[in-house]
């Protein structure tokens, strides 16, 4: 009797888990609809410039969930192409030849042949100069700039720090973190 149990389980299991073949035979047309259902949404959520070309039979064809996500997207999209990046000069120009640096603050002088003063900013530099290692023209240095991410409308905001860059919030935030770590330890040593 338990033989015959154990028997009709083992039945029962293979049969829950192997796959008919007549769903094998059907798979690859779903397939193939779902993924021309995606490309039929991904073609609906790109913005057109006429909404009259939108066909309303495709646009009732699409459920709520979908149409919720393309929603999030087309939001995720504006904000991303809302978000500018200023730039902040560093007062440094790279030579895009032999990537030599030439540092207002520095100039020239410390090179062999140097003529250039500390502190003479590069558009002030004679249209003759050129690089001190390669011999490249002032028109192959790019300026070397910092991006400060965020909304350009907020960096006024946050007691200045939101026109921070990246290293130098990383500085405070870490900073921070280590001098209350320090402050936390030195209260042992009042013991």
């Amino acid at each position: 009797m338990k033989l015959l149990l154990v028997l009709s389980a083992c039945v029962l299991a293979a049969e829950a888990f192997s796959v008919p073949t007549s769903s094998v035979l059907r798979r690859p047309t779903f397939v193939a609809r779902y993924a021309e259902d995606a490309q039929d949404a991904v073609e609906a959520a790109v913005p057109t410039e006429d909404s009259s070309d939108v066909d309303p039979m495709e646009e009732a064809i699409i459920d709520e969930e979908t149409r919720k996500q393309m929603e999030k997207q087309r939001r995720a999209d504006e904000l991303r192409a809302q978000e500018v990046f200023m730039k902040k000069s560093t007062g440094k120009h790279q030579c895009t030849n032999c990537d030599w640096e030439y540092d207002e603050t520095k100039g020239d002088a410390m090179m062999i042949g140097g003529m250039i003063k500390p502190d003479t900013p590069f558009a002030e530099l004679p249209s003759n100069w050129r690089c001190p290692v390669c011999r490249a023209s002032k028109d192959s240095f790019v300026e070397i700039v910092e991006e400060i991410p965020g909304f350009e409308v907020n960096q006024g905001y946050g007691l200045g720090t939101n026109s921070w860059t990246a290293e130098q919030k990383n500085l405070a935030i870490f900073g921070g973190l280590a001098a209350f770590f320090l402050l936390f330890l030195s209260g042992y040593a009042l013991n």
